[in-house]
Protein backbone atom coordinates (compact mmCIF):
# COMPACT_ATOMS: atom_id res chain seq x y z
CA UNK A 1 0.00 0.00 0.00
CA UNK A 2 1.56 3.51 -1.08
CA UNK A 3 0.38 6.45 1.10
CA UNK A 4 0.47 9.88 -0.77
CA UNK A 5 0.85 13.29 0.22
CA UNK A 6 -0.23 16.15 -1.91
CA UNK A 7 1.05 19.20 0.01
CA UNK A 8 -0.79 22.61 -0.91
CA UNK A 9 -0.67 25.91 0.58
CA UNK A 10 -4.10 25.16 1.97
CA UNK A 11 -4.74 21.48 2.75
CA UNK A 12 -2.53 18.28 2.47
CA UNK A 13 -4.48 15.49 -0.01
CA UNK A 14 -3.59 11.62 1.87
CA UNK A 15 -4.19 9.30 -0.43
CA UNK A 16 -3.50 5.07 -0.12
CA UNK A 17 -2.74 3.25 -3.33
CA UNK A 18 -2.12 -0.01 -4.35
CA UNK A 19 -2.34 -1.65 -8.07
CA UNK A 20 -5.94 -1.31 -8.03
CA UNK A 21 -5.99 2.17 -7.85
CA UNK A 22 -7.30 4.66 -4.94
CA UNK A 23 -8.08 3.24 -1.90
CA UNK A 24 -8.59 6.03 0.08
CA UNK A 25 -8.57 10.00 0.47
CA UNK A 26 -8.28 11.96 3.63
CA UNK A 27 -7.61 16.05 4.13
CA UNK A 28 -5.75 17.79 6.62
CA UNK A 29 -5.19 21.32 6.84
CA UNK A 30 -1.97 22.36 6.08
CA UNK A 31 -0.33 24.19 9.18
CA UNK A 32 2.80 25.45 9.14
CA UNK A 33 3.12 26.14 12.87
CA UNK A 34 2.89 22.19 13.32
CA UNK A 35 5.69 19.83 15.08
CA UNK A 36 6.61 16.78 13.66
CA UNK A 37 4.65 14.60 16.40
CA UNK A 38 1.71 16.77 16.05
CA UNK A 39 1.55 15.70 12.22
CA UNK A 40 2.32 11.73 13.42
CA UNK A 41 -0.55 12.12 15.62
CA UNK A 42 -3.14 13.76 12.99
CA UNK A 43 -1.58 11.16 9.89
CA UNK A 44 -2.31 7.79 12.80
CA UNK A 45 -5.78 9.31 13.12
CA UNK A 46 -6.06 9.74 9.27
CA UNK A 47 -4.62 5.77 8.51
CA UNK A 48 -6.85 4.43 11.54
CA UNK A 49 -10.03 5.96 10.33
CA UNK A 50 -9.58 4.82 6.45
CA UNK A 51 -9.10 1.34 8.26
CA UNK A 52 -5.53 0.65 7.01
CA UNK A 53 -3.16 -0.42 9.66
CA UNK A 54 0.41 1.78 9.28
CA UNK A 55 2.07 -1.92 9.13
CA UNK A 56 -0.09 -2.41 5.58
CA UNK A 57 1.92 0.97 4.41
CA UNK A 58 5.22 -0.29 2.28
CA UNK A 59 6.11 2.85 0.41
CA UNK A 60 5.56 6.38 0.76
CA UNK A 61 5.77 9.49 -1.58
CA UNK A 62 5.48 13.14 -0.96
CA UNK A 63 4.82 15.98 -3.19
CA UNK A 64 4.98 19.86 -1.86
CA UNK A 65 4.52 23.37 -2.46
CA UNK A 66 5.36 24.10 1.31
CA UNK A 67 9.23 23.07 2.19
CA UNK A 68 9.00 24.64 5.63
CA UNK A 69 6.85 21.44 6.59
CA UNK A 70 8.56 18.75 4.61
CA UNK A 71 10.88 17.74 7.39
CA UNK A 72 8.31 17.53 9.46
CA UNK A 73 6.10 15.84 7.35
CA UNK A 74 8.64 12.78 6.22
CA UNK A 75 9.56 12.33 9.85
CA UNK A 76 5.79 12.09 11.04
CA UNK A 77 5.57 9.02 8.15
CA UNK A 78 8.91 7.59 9.60
CA UNK A 79 7.12 7.75 13.04
CA UNK A 80 4.21 5.89 12.18
CA UNK A 81 5.46 3.40 9.36
CA UNK A 82 9.11 3.39 9.59
CA UNK A 83 9.37 4.16 5.91
CA UNK A 84 11.69 7.25 4.39
CA UNK A 85 9.22 9.16 1.74
CA UNK A 86 10.23 9.70 -1.43
CA UNK A 87 10.21 13.52 -1.77
CA UNK A 88 9.01 14.90 -4.95
CA UNK A 89 12.05 17.41 -6.59
CA UNK A 90 15.30 17.68 -8.53
CA UNK A 91 16.63 14.36 -8.94
CA UNK A 92 14.34 12.00 -9.10
CA UNK A 93 12.95 10.53 -12.39
CA UNK A 94 10.10 11.89 -13.93
CA UNK A 95 10.12 10.83 -17.44
CA UNK A 96 9.15 14.78 -18.17
CA UNK A 97 11.55 16.55 -21.13
CA UNK A 98 10.88 19.69 -19.26
CA UNK A 99 12.30 22.74 -21.34
CA UNK A 100 11.64 25.59 -19.05
CA UNK A 101 14.55 28.51 -18.76
CA UNK A 102 15.23 26.17 -15.39
CA UNK A 103 13.43 22.74 -14.94
CA UNK A 104 14.68 22.43 -11.83
CA UNK A 105 12.58 25.58 -10.57
CA UNK A 106 9.48 23.36 -11.79
CA UNK A 107 6.86 23.08 -9.08
CA UNK A 108 6.48 19.41 -7.50
CA UNK A 109 3.10 19.92 -8.04
CA UNK A 110 3.46 20.68 -12.04
CA UNK A 111 5.27 18.14 -12.23
CA UNK A 112 3.10 15.61 -10.66
CA UNK A 113 0.10 16.05 -12.56
CA UNK A 114 2.54 16.55 -16.07
CA UNK A 115 3.39 13.00 -15.58
CA UNK A 116 -0.23 12.06 -14.55
CA UNK A 117 -2.02 13.73 -17.63
CA UNK A 118 0.99 12.49 -20.26
CA UNK A 119 0.37 8.92 -18.67
CA UNK A 120 -3.27 8.58 -19.46
CA UNK A 121 -3.42 11.11 -22.44
CA UNK A 122 -1.87 12.15 -25.91
CA UNK A 123 -0.38 15.41 -26.11
CA UNK A 124 -0.52 18.37 -27.01
CA UNK A 125 -2.10 18.69 -23.52
CA UNK A 126 -2.83 22.06 -20.94
CA UNK A 127 -3.33 20.85 -17.41
CA UNK A 128 -5.28 22.95 -15.09
CA UNK A 129 -4.64 23.39 -11.69
CA UNK A 130 -7.35 25.39 -9.19
CA UNK A 131 -6.22 25.29 -5.56
CA UNK A 132 -4.76 28.23 -3.74
CA UNK A 133 -3.12 29.16 -7.27
CA UNK A 134 -4.62 28.43 -10.21
CA UNK A 135 -1.79 27.18 -12.84
CA UNK A 136 -1.98 26.09 -16.12
CA UNK A 137 0.87 24.10 -17.85
CA UNK A 138 1.27 23.37 -21.14
CA UNK A 139 2.73 19.99 -22.85
CA UNK A 140 3.48 19.99 -26.79
CA UNK A 141 3.45 16.94 -29.33
CA UNK A 142 6.66 15.86 -28.60
CA UNK A 143 5.76 16.14 -25.10
CA UNK A 144 8.28 18.78 -23.94
CA UNK A 145 7.13 20.97 -20.99
CA UNK A 146 6.99 24.36 -22.45
CA UNK A 147 6.29 26.19 -19.22
CA UNK A 148 2.42 27.87 -18.57
CA UNK A 149 0.71 30.65 -16.51
CA UNK A 150 0.20 30.71 -12.84
CA UNK A 151 -3.10 33.16 -11.70
CA UNK A 152 -4.41 33.52 -8.05
CA UNK A 153 -6.60 31.09 -6.93
CA UNK A 154 -11.02 32.04 -6.87
CA UNK A 155 -10.80 31.72 -3.10
CA UNK A 156 -7.97 33.61 -2.55
CA UNK A 157 -8.82 36.48 -4.73
CA UNK A 158 -12.23 36.59 -3.51
CA UNK A 159 -10.98 36.39 0.27
CA UNK A 160 -8.88 39.55 -0.16
CA UNK A 161 -11.34 41.64 -2.31
CA UNK A 162 -13.95 40.62 0.86
CA UNK A 163 -11.08 42.06 3.10
CA UNK A 164 -9.79 44.97 1.23
CA UNK A 165 -13.36 46.36 0.40
CA UNK A 166 -15.69 47.44 3.11
CA UNK A 167 -19.25 46.41 1.98
CA UNK A 168 -18.54 43.05 -0.23
CA UNK A 169 -18.75 39.64 1.84
CA UNK A 170 -17.37 36.50 2.29
CA UNK A 171 -19.41 34.43 -0.52
CA UNK A 172 -18.88 30.53 -1.79
CA UNK A 173 -18.12 29.66 -5.03
CA UNK A 174 -21.19 28.74 -6.55
CA UNK A 175 -22.85 30.17 -10.34
CA UNK A 176 -25.83 31.92 -9.86
CA UNK A 177 -28.47 31.24 -12.05
CA UNK A 178 -27.43 34.52 -14.20
CA UNK A 179 -24.39 35.90 -15.23
CA UNK A 180 -26.20 39.01 -14.78
CA UNK A 181 -27.14 39.26 -11.22
CA UNK A 182 -29.17 41.35 -9.35
CA UNK A 183 -27.72 41.45 -6.12
CA UNK A 184 -24.30 41.54 -4.61
CA UNK A 185 -23.66 38.07 -3.43
CA UNK A 186 -24.95 36.64 -7.01
CA UNK A 187 -22.88 39.51 -8.62
CA UNK A 188 -19.60 38.32 -7.13
CA UNK A 189 -20.48 34.62 -7.51
CA UNK A 190 -20.64 35.39 -11.20
CA UNK A 191 -17.81 37.01 -11.65
CA UNK A 192 -15.74 34.05 -9.53
CA UNK A 193 -17.80 31.32 -11.23
CA UNK A 194 -18.58 32.33 -14.92
CA UNK A 195 -15.87 34.88 -14.86
CA UNK A 196 -12.97 32.57 -14.19
CA UNK A 197 -14.29 30.11 -16.62
CA UNK A 198 -14.32 32.52 -19.02
CA UNK A 199 -10.77 33.06 -18.17
CA UNK A 200 -9.81 29.82 -18.95
CA UNK A 201 -11.49 29.68 -21.77
CA UNK A 202 -9.65 32.55 -23.27
CA UNK A 203 -6.51 31.34 -21.81
CA UNK A 204 -6.78 27.93 -23.15
CA UNK A 205 -7.66 29.70 -26.42
CA UNK A 206 -4.42 31.95 -26.50
CA UNK A 207 -2.32 29.26 -25.67
CA UNK A 208 -3.28 27.12 -28.38
CA UNK A 209 -2.69 29.69 -30.74
CA UNK A 210 0.61 30.35 -29.58
CA UNK A 211 1.42 26.33 -29.92
CA UNK A 212 -0.78 26.56 -33.23
CA UNK A 213 -2.67 23.25 -32.75
CA UNK A 214 -5.49 22.30 -30.24
CA UNK A 215 -5.05 20.92 -26.88
CA UNK A 216 -6.44 17.98 -24.64
CA UNK A 217 -7.11 20.15 -21.54
CA UNK A 218 -7.17 18.36 -18.26
CA UNK A 219 -8.32 19.98 -14.64
CA UNK A 220 -7.76 18.92 -11.10
CA UNK A 221 -7.82 20.77 -7.99
CA UNK A 222 -10.28 21.63 -5.21
CA UNK A 223 -12.63 24.01 -7.32
CA UNK A 224 -11.99 22.82 -10.91
CA UNK A 225 -15.67 21.10 -10.52
CA UNK A 226 -16.98 23.91 -9.58
CA UNK A 227 -15.80 26.37 -12.41
CA UNK A 228 -15.21 23.81 -15.08
CA UNK A 229 -18.61 22.98 -15.96
CA UNK A 230 -19.19 26.54 -16.86
CA UNK A 231 -16.05 26.80 -19.54
CA UNK A 232 -17.18 26.71 -23.45
CA UNK A 233 -14.82 24.75 -23.92
CA UNK A 234 -14.56 21.09 -23.45
CA UNK A 235 -12.33 20.23 -20.24
CA UNK A 236 -11.60 16.86 -18.99
CA UNK A 237 -11.89 16.91 -14.58
CA UNK A 238 -9.94 14.80 -12.98
CA UNK A 239 -10.51 15.37 -9.06
CA UNK A 240 -7.39 12.69 -8.55
CA UNK A 241 -4.87 13.58 -10.90
CA UNK A 242 -2.34 14.41 -8.32
CA UNK A 243 -2.34 11.06 -6.73
CA UNK A 244 -2.47 9.21 -9.74
CA UNK A 245 0.54 10.98 -10.87
CA UNK A 246 2.19 10.43 -7.33
CA UNK A 247 1.77 6.40 -7.85
CA UNK A 248 3.60 6.82 -11.11
CA UNK A 249 6.37 8.90 -9.98
CA UNK A 250 6.62 6.24 -6.91
CA UNK A 251 7.37 3.16 -9.31
CA UNK A 252 9.73 5.02 -11.41
CA UNK A 253 11.40 5.54 -8.94
CA UNK A 254 11.22 3.03 -5.85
Amino acid sequence: MLLALDVGNTNIVIGFLDESGIRNIARLETDRDKTAHEYAISLRQVIEFSGIAPEQVDGAILSSVVPPINGALVAAVRMITGIRPLVVGPGMKTGLNIALDNPATMGSDLVVGAAAALAMHAPPLIIIDMGTATTMTVIDREARVLGGAIIPGVNLSYGALAAGTSLLPSISITAPKKVIATNTVDSMRSGAVYGTAAMLDGMIERMEAELGEKCTVVATGGLASSITPYCRREIICDDDLLLKGLWILYKKNK
